[in-house]
């Protein structure tokens, strides 16, 4: 047989639309030509899969020529993954495996120059557009080791591992040959995890900071700390993905395919919340997403995470201002000419810096020396539409070093994250999501006020501006203030606490 069929996937944004590789074998010059809209990594997969082949003892079709199809033509192709799926339809094509037995897998993997397999990034992503798109019998899916314990995450599909070429070979083999080796299942069961991360004990003094993402914790809320220069913002951030609950199962999913794009998922960290700390450097294709294809920035990366933006004014205009959309849609789309890619970006956004360009504005322990314009300029790089969308602000004051040296252990994250566990339990059976995701009648429902607690808002908005944004964002973060206090409404004191979240630099 000089055609063969092969079934793969080519990542786009966070799908995996299946791909059809076809490699036909004919008389006539010897070439090898690769087509169906690949890019050069892609196109480097000839030189790969002729030594691959021949390094593994197989016969490598030397005076034919072999074109190989990558369709749909209009679906770009990029990174090593199809080396394996053009491997084998060459063999199939040849006679040395079983075309039949190929139509019930799709394959996908890198080769060395040996036959060797290594991993391919997106393997999560391929396994759950594998289970959402399937239309008739469902394939197994056939991955390099380290791919197949990822994609293995994923219910309901038979996931293979093979380290070598050798080894697909073996189990494809025709059937006048040895009795075929089957390749072995690859089964995942994942646990969440405890993080072994740093303990907010460790923080000594500022209670009103460790409330302040307490309340954050509780109901999923972005937090803007303000304070100067080692006053322990850093710290609290570091150890703020302590104080959240695991992830559920289809949360966790979402997180780890997103990280997956991207190669940076751990099987090991399954459950556990992500951490993105980018540098003040980045830009703001870094932070979005971009490239060609489309790649996740930090804000897809972060997704049901953390995202710790560390000095924060000397972040690029544009890369802070990437940040609204995100915050307020829980997606991004990244627009090119020929098509888009979205990703979700649902994330916590945690935020820190200095409140003046010398960090002493307001400190106890140093004079400030910023003239007033100097000090305008500085905080008027954070735009107005991004504070307004920044929930809680809260300083993060100077401890003198006799007070820190006198100043006992701090709470525990454990005992702090037992209570935001609770209050997190308490909003979802209510409403069924984090009260920072509450709107329209359900905002309306749940965060309804008495004559009194109501009057005292619509005086406060009044008197410091508020949009109708930062109305309702107020709103919000009582409404977690309450459920920390196990508190069926919202009460004056709830309400008087999430109005001074909402102060530190004038944000409406």
């Amino acid at each position: 047989m000089s055609l063969s069929v092969i079934h793969s996937r080519a990542l786009h944004a966070l799908d995996a639309a299946e791909v059809t590789v076809e490699v036909h074998l004919a008389n006539g010059l010897p070439s090898f030509t690769l087509v169906g809209l690949a890019d050069t990594e892609v196109k480097e997969a000839r030189e790969r899969v002729r030594a691959a082949i021949q390094n593994s003892g197989l016969d490598f079709p030397t005076n034919k020529r072999i074109t190989v199809n990558l369709a749909p033509a209009d679906l770009p192709k990029e990174s090593g993954r199809f080396d394996l799926p053009i491997a084998l339809g060459i063999l199939a094509a040849s006679g040395q495996i079983d075309p039949a037995r190929l139509g019930g897998f799709e394959f996908a993997g890198e080769l060395s120059l040996g036959g060797e397999l290594r991993p391919v990034r997106g393997a999560l992503a391929m396994a759950l557009a594998l289970q959402r798109h399937r239309a008739g019998p469902l394939r197994a899916l056939v991955l390099p080791q380290a791919s197949a314990r990822e994609a293995a995450l994923v219910d309901g599909l038979a996931i293979h591992g093979a380290a070598h070429l050798l080894e697909v070979v073996a189990a494809m083999r025709p059937a006048g040959d040895a009795a075929p080796a089957p390749l072995p299942l690859v089964v995942a069961s994942p646990q969440p995890t405890a993080a072994a991360g740093p303990d907010l004990r460790d923080v000594k003094g500022q209670a009103g900071a460790k409330r302040a993402l307490e309340v954050a914790a509780a109901g999923s809320h972005s937090v803007l700390m303000v304070g100067s220069p080692g006053t322990g913002k850093s710290m609290l951030a570091q150890r703020f993905a302590g104080l959240l609950p695991p992830l559920p199962h289809a949360q966790a999913l979402e997180s780890a395919a997103v990280l997956s794009l991207a190669g940076a998922f751990a099987p090991e960290r399954w459950g556990r919340r992500v951490l993105r700390t980018p540098h003040h450097t980045a830009s703001a294709a870094a932070l979005a997403g971009g490239g060609s294809p489309p790649r996740p920035g930090e804000i897809s990366l972060a997704h049901h995470g953390v995202l710790f933006l560390d000095e924060l004014p000397e972040f690029r205009r544009g890369a802070l201002e990437a940040l609204r959309e995100p915050l307020e849609t829980g997606r991004i789309v990244i627009s090119r000419a020929a098509r888009q890619a979205e990703f979700p970006a649902r994330f916590q956004l945690l935020a820190a810096m200095n409140p003046c360009p010398c960090g002493h504005l307001g400190s106890s322990l140093n004079s400030c020396r910023c003239a007033p314009d100097a000090i305008a300029r500085y905080q008027g790089k954070l735009s107005g539409p991004l504070l307004d969308r920044i929930d809680i602000q809260v300083e993060v004051p100077a401890v003198a070093p006799e007070a820190l040296a006198a100043a006992p252990d701090g709470e525990p994250s454990a005992a702090i994250a037992a209570r935001v566990q609770v209050a997190r339990a308490r909003a979802l059976a209510r409403q069924g999501c984090v009260n920072a995701d509450l709107a329209g009648a359900a905002l309306d429902a749940h965060t309804a006020l008495d004559e009194a607690t109501a009057s005292i808002l619509r005086s406060a908005a009044a008197r410091l501006g508020w949009s109708a944004r930062g109305f309702h964002r107020v709103l919000r973060v009582a409404r977690s203030v309450a459920d920390l206090a196990a508190s069926e409404s919202i009460g004056i004191a709830h309400l008087a606490e999430a109005i001074q979240y909402r102060r530190v630099l004038g944000a409406g």
